[in-house]
């Protein structure tokens, strides 16, 4: 208000030359009422209420519509009092327009002056993020704006790079265009960047990639601009841009659901998940919480774990969930769970997965992993579940060691078990996944911490790799689409060196390799291979309708003779470790142990394994 009513005497300066030759009596009856006016403009469109450190456009436009009014109720006033001369003072056409605007220049370009003077001494005050935009498109330009708007932190945009030879040299927003072959680590010395961030949306995933990895050779952060589906309410946030992470090193673009089908399926079911505190289990479990079954049942004998996930659900609203904490290994446990409920879906996940430790302790997997499964199993014939969906490992393939060789037998279980009843057994298969327990990323974290080294078991050895949620979301799908006898198998996409995976690990995490943190080979450790495999050599693949799911064909068994082995086997209640793996490879005589003292067993090796 303080401004109108000044712009409104300077209007009368205005129109005449910057004199004082005008009947200033008049003035002390407008200013009251040129305030009046205002208020009620201000009021009307709300302009007074943006944040004046957020100007925008929007904000410019708001205070354009309440001149706009100001101008129309003066403009009225003026036009009753020239055709019915209600009252004794008038405002001239000509001060109402030079007012309207000065209103506009003055009221719009001080909110972006005040704008500019807080973050120049909020400059002053924090401590400037020096940035490099990867991206001189549409993109570019809006993260620009973004990091601009940003007064929590301050950054300092130093220029864009693009590889689009008609950008190079040209500049955005007063800021050069380099091209993306200059840059390298003395560029960005020179320019003093400390971080990267890459703000292309149409690009090739594999462009993509190559441009991440290039920049993690350099010392700066690399972080990169979220899909536009995934801005918030359509705009851009700086809290989105967050920095490359592993999953965006895997050379894969991640595997989409169909979730109505799920959805579809499981409505008013009721489904049990084993070793639902796990790290596959867990997310097993938070996926089955979204949909609308009857009940769940969730069984793990990890006790703090399952409360922490009770915990999570609890917080989430979700009342239909019965946590169990119980050993699939107890058969009269299980048995009472059983004849509690009605179930009709059982995600078993239930398993020990640690090769070295399974190595050293082939009892414990074979109680668990074959014993556990085996009462699972037959629970679910003799209660009538209607589908029993099993969560196996690409180890069970052509088996090295003593887990995966327990994951092999229960698979050969469920197949046989197949045959019985009307319950319909499923088997998934995959490999690695990014941060489950056990795997090889928590470990390389933990060392990464500790300033490293970061320990490798050979510098050849590769992986496939998944992350936890596209892998669980797989599962729930396959179990959706099995018909029973099925072992389904995932696109793991590429595989993936180890040694790649540390060395990316250490730049990701702000370090050099190997000069401030190094990785040092261990060499293989019992049971272990230099890769993993998803089929084995006697099996073949159907295509599913969802082109991320294949099936296994195994060869044909003969179920009495898998479910009498496996029987005998869980009969043989025996602590001698050499007596039990000889019982393991006489039911999976493909089972070649590699660096392992039961390398003595395998009479005649049909793999060696450096």
């Amino acid at each position: 208000m303080i401004i109108v009513l000044n712009t409104f005497f300077v209007s009368y300066l205005v129109r005449f030359n910057f004199t004082l030759d005008f009947d200033k009596s008049y003035i002390k009856y407008q200013i009251p009422f040129i305030a009046v006016v205002s208020l009620i403009s201000f009021l009307l469109i709300g302009s007074y209420k943006g944040i004046v450190r957020h100007t925008g456009i929007k904000d410019a436009y708001n205070v354009f519509y309440a001149s706009i009014v100001i101008s129309l109720i003066l403009s009225i006033f003026f036009y009753l009092n020239l055709n019915f001369n209600l009252f004794k003072v008038t405002i001239p056409r000509s001060i109402i327009a030079i007012h309207f605007m000065l209103n506009v220049i003055f009221l719009i370009g001080s909110r972006f002056i005040f704008k500019q003077i807080y973050h120049r001494l909020a400059q002053n005050i924090k401590h400037k993020s020096r940035v490099l935009i990867y991206g001189a498109g549409a993109s570019g330009l809006i993260t620009y704006m973004a990091l601009s708007e940003d007064v929590n932190k301050i950054y300092d945009v130093r220029g864009f790079v693009d590889d689009n030879k008609d950008l190079i040299g040209k500049r955005l927003k007063g800021l050069p265009i380099y091209s993306g072959k200059r840059v390298n680590e003395q560029f960005l010395e020179d320019m003093r960047v400390d971080e990267v961030i890459i703000s292309i949306q149409s690009i090739s995933n594999t462009a993509l990639l190559e441009i991440i990895d290039r920049l993690l050779t350099f010392s700066v952060k690399v972080k990169a601009v979220p899909p536009v589906r995934d801005w918030i309410d359509g705009t851009l946030k700086t809290q989105q841009i967050k920095e490359v992470k592993l999953e965006d090193l895997l050379q894969r673009k991640p595997i989409e659901i169909f979730n109505e089908t799920i959805e579809h399926s499981l409505h008013e079911k009721t489904v049990m998940v084993t070793g639902a505190a796990g790290s596959i289990g867990r997310e097993i479990s938070l996926q089955l919480a979204e949909y609308s079954c009857n009940q769940l049942i969730f069984i793990d004998q990890g006790e703090s774990p399952l409360y922490e996930l009770q915990m999570d659900l609890i917080a989430k609203g979700k009342s239909n969930i019965h946590y169990y904490v119980a050993d699939v290994r107890d058969f009269k446990r299980m048995q009472h769970i059983f004849e509690s409920y009605k179930i009709d879906y059982i995600f078993h996940a239930a398993a020990y997965k640690h090769v070295p430790l399974m190595e050293e302790n082939p009892y414990e997997a074979v109680r668990v992993n074959i014993m556990g499964s085996k009462n699972m199993m037959d629970l679910a014939v003799a209660f009538g579940v209607e589908k029993f969906v099993m969560v196996s490992t690409d180890k069970a393939v052509n088996p090295t060691n003593v887990m995966g060789a327990s994951k092999r037998i229960a698979e050969l279980y469920a197949l046989a078990k197949n045959a019985e009843g009307k319950t319909k057994f499923i088997t998934t298969r995959f490999g690695n996944v990014l941060g489950s327990n056990g795997s090889v990323i928590p470990l390389f974290k933990k060392q990464i911490e500790h300033k490293g080294p970061l320990t490798v078991t050979h510098p050849e050895i590769i992986r496939f790799f998944m992350t936890i949620p596209e892998a669980c979301q797989l599962v729930l799908e396959a179990g959706i689409m099995g018909k029973g006898g099925e072992i389904f198998v995932f696109d793991m996409g590429q595989s993936v060196k180890i040694f790649d995976v540390a060395k990316n690990m250490i730049r990701l995490a702000g370090y050099k390799y190997p000069e401030e943190i190094d990785i040092v080979f261990t060499g293989l450790r019992p049971g272990e291979k230099l890769f993993e495999e998803v089929l084995s050599n006697s099996e073949t693949t159907i295509p599913t309708h969802h082109s991320k799911i294949l099936i296994a064909k195994s060869e044909n068994i003969v179920p009495k003779d898998i479910i009498l082995k496996i029987q005998e086997l869980s009969e043989l209640d025996c602590l001698d470790h050499m007596k039990l793996v000889q019982k393991i490879k006489d039911i999976v005589p493909e089972y070649i142990s590699a660096n392992s003292v039961f390398n003595t067993l395998d009479v005649k090796k049909t793999k060696v394994y450096n």
